[in-house]
């Protein structure tokens, strides 16, 4: 069966599109079969992968009884398959909210692929919607990427207890993975100081691998490349691979 992890913030611009990419592409280069799932309606994650224009995504198949995701797959530069969106699928916030187990919809299309691939890697909106509640119930596990910033606490609790919400009424099953510091620039005390206090709080949930600010990030959009394949060597990709080394040996929570 697939591990399905749902990468997750309500606050944006915290590198959940990048984390899915470049944690999908480090999992692919270690010979794993990795689905990517475009869950915001900004199609950001489409977009940074070159997939432009597209006529099916994600949307009808949360709408359609009938339709498989297998049927809007599409084979990345990273050798990730991709399930696009577009902005389409904000619709579906609104169409999805009378809709009979609505929380369910996403977990019963992931089921007939279930074991095709190793990991199905869900990068959700900036939100606490439907289309992340159905993410999260679909999902065995959260990861949390949390941008090294004074703003990182707002909203971590509310979306903590969205998680343990979702677990006790919908999903028994879903972990907090780890929370993911990124954007993390070690030279700056603001990035150690927030870093330090993400540990306070948060304890072991705390990844410890935090992921370097790079403006390669943005170039590898541009390119519609990961970091692993733009910038091979750089800090941000070893960073990455790490982190796919955590999740292959189930130490997330197990912190040096």
């Amino acid at each position: 069966m697939a591990r399905v992890i749902a990468i997750a913030n309500q606050k944006g611009g915290v590198g959940k599109t990048t984390t899915a990419i470049s944690l999908g592409a480090a999992l692919r280069e270690l010979g794993h079969r990795v689905l990517l799932v475009d869950m915001d309606s900004q199609g950001t994650l489409s977009i940074a992968l070159g997939v432009h224009g597209i006529k099916r995504t994600i949307y009808d198949v949360l709408r359609d009884v009938e339709m498989g995701i297998e049927e809007i797959l599409i084979t990345t530069d990273t050798m990730c398959e991709l399930a696009p969106s577009n902005i389409h699928l904000a619709g579906a916030e609104v169409e999805l909210i009378n809709e009979p187990g609505r929380e369910f919809i996403l977990k019963g299309k992931l089921a007939s692929i279930d074991k095709t691939y190793d990991y199905i890697l869900l990068d959700c909106p900036p939100s606490l919607g439907v289309l992340t509640l159905n993410a999260f119930t679909a999902a065995g596990e959260v990861l949390i990427p949390v941008q090294a910033h004074y703003l990182a606490f707002r909203g971590m609790q509310q979306l903590l207890n969205t998680i343990s919400k979702v677990k006790g009424r919908l999903n028994p099953s879903l972990e907090v993975m780890g929370i993911l510091p990124t954007f993390y620039d070690r030279r700056t005390r603001h990035s150690r100081e927030v870093v330090e206090q993400l540990r306070e709080h948060y304890g072991e949930k705390v990844i410890n691998i935090p992921i370097p600010a790079t403006i390669k990030f943005a170039d590898t959009t541009t390119a519609g490349e990961s970091i692993l394949t733009y910038a091979s060597s750089s800090p941000a990709a070893t960073a990455y691979r790490k982190l796919a080394k955590e999740v292959l040996n189930g130490k997330e929570n197990k912190r040096r």
